[in-house]
Order: C-alpha cells, then structure tokens, then sequence
C-alpha cells in the first residue's frame, strides 16, 4: 500500500471516530437538555444555556459527516471501501441536520423575540423538536453500538499508528467545539433575561391574565 493510501485510510479511521466521539458528547449533553424539558420553567436558564451550547458540537458533527458524505460521492476510494450507512440511516441524515439546526436556530431567535412576542417562533421550535426527536430517536439506535465501540477504540487505543498519532487533532477539534459552545451560551445567556426573569406560565405558553 502507498503512502497516500495509507494517509486516505487514516482520514476515513479519524473521521469515523471523531465522528463517533462528538456523537458520544452530543449524547450526554442533550440527555441534560431533555432533562430539562421535563419541567421547562424550573430549568429554563439550564435549558438556554444547553441549547446555546450544542452549537459547536451540532456543527462540528454537520462537518465531519457531510465530509464523509462528500468524499463518498465524490468516489474517493477508501470512503467507498468503508461503504455508506444503512439506508434509512442515509435518508434520516439528512434530516437531523436539518431540524437540528432549526431546532437550536428558532431557539436562539426566542432568546431575542422575548416571551411577549414568541410567536411563530415557539411553534416552529416546538414542530421541529418533534420531527427532530422522532428522526434522531432512530438515528441513535441505528449507530449506537458502532459509536459506543468506535468511542472506546479511540480511548483506549495505544498503539503508534498513524490514526492514533492525529488523535491530538481530534481532541483540539472536540474542545474547540466545546469551548465555541461555552463562550456563545455565556455571551447569549444575558439576552435571555426576558426568559429567565418571566412569569412561568409565560414560558410554556399561556397567556398572561
């Protein structure tokens, strides 16, 4: 083997387990940020922040498997070696991009519309939520155990090969999702304060009287 293809086969290795790591992280964070839902006006300043915060995460994630995505298509061989998802899963993609990013981008726009004016917003937020868990909810099962092993080969691994000496670069982009995430929810968080300051009732939905 030559030694662009052993660097092609590092690539399509690192990408499956930052991929499967940041799919690991994302896993936990939005366990706490579904914790949260479950009574919404006590932790509402724990649910923005959250939310704000899976942006880097949700990106980083967006990043690694549309590249997967395109060097597959695009007929790189060692891609095409390791062969595409499951077909649902394929097709399901595509889809939790999508309402991922509409979830947290209507989220963000509540923070600014304020309760007083939440409207189209929180039912647009609310409609991709649901179309969003139903799609993600078959996208974890579908690629748990691959992640969960993929995970555990990427932290326990101590062997000096190739895909193990660019682990350093993985976990810089781990943490640099990480920390994009802390610092916009920090710096979103005070804009919330409509949010977090209001009546309760306001936050799910009625109407104030």
């Amino acid at each position: 083997m030559s030694t662009a293809d052993t660097d092609l086969d590092t690539g399509v290795e690192g990408n499956s387990r930052l991929t499967a790591v940041n799919g690991m992280i994302l896993l936990i964070l939005l366990a706490v940020e579904g914790f949260t839902i479950l009574s919404v006006r006590q932790f509402i300043t724990l649910h923005i922040y959250l939310g704000v915060l899976l942006v880097g995460p949700v990106l980083l994630k967006t990043a690694s498997t549309c590249y997967r995505f395109i060097r597959y298509y695009g007929r790189s061989r060692p891609y095409l070696d390791k062969g595409p998802p499951h077909p649902i899963l394929r097709i399901l993609g595509p889809v939790v991009i999508l309402t991922s990013l509409a979830v947290i981008g209507t989220g963000i726009g509540l923070i600014y519309t304020g309760p007083d004016h939440r409207d189209p917003l929180l039912t647009l937020h609310k409609a991709s939520f649901i179309v969003w868990f139903v799609a993600m909810t078959i996208h974890v099962f579908g690629h748990l155990v691959e992640g969960v092993r993929t995970t555990w080969q990427e932290l326990s691994d101590r062997r000096a090969t190739p895909v193990q000496r660019h682990r350093r670069w993985r976990t810089l982009a781990l943490a640099l999702s990480l920390l994009a995430g802390v610092g916009l929810a920090s710096a979103l968080l005070p804009s919330a304060s409509s949010w977090t300051n209001h009546r309760s009732d306001s936050i799910v939905g009625h109407d104030d009287r």
